[in-house]
């Protein structure tokens, strides 16, 4: 099983809208997936400046762009793409 890679966005669009929250995502997959996922934090992904800002905060999950991101959205897809494998 490869690893699913998670990065979320503290660039400060992102931070200010909600991303500050996301960080809690290291604790929660680490302690819920035991090894199965990676997450990492990015100054920024570059995505608020196409989307004039209108879906931050951002996160990536293998590359799958999840815009207005919680932490309930982006474990709902972890999840998805671990019963995938």
């Amino acid at each position: 099983m490869t690893k699913i890679n998670v990065k979320i966005c503290l660039g400060t669009t992102c931070f200010v809208m909600g991303g500050s929250k996301q960080q809690e995502l290291i604790e929660l997959v680490t302690r819920k997936y035991c090894g199965k996922v990676n997450v990492e934090s990015s100054a920024c992904l570059d995505l608020c400046r196409d989307n004039e800002f209108t879906g931050a905060p951002y996160v990536t999950v293998n590359e799958e762009v999840v815009s207005e991101a919680t932490i309930e959205k982006v474990t709902d897809i972890i999840e998805k793409k671990i019963n995938e494998q």
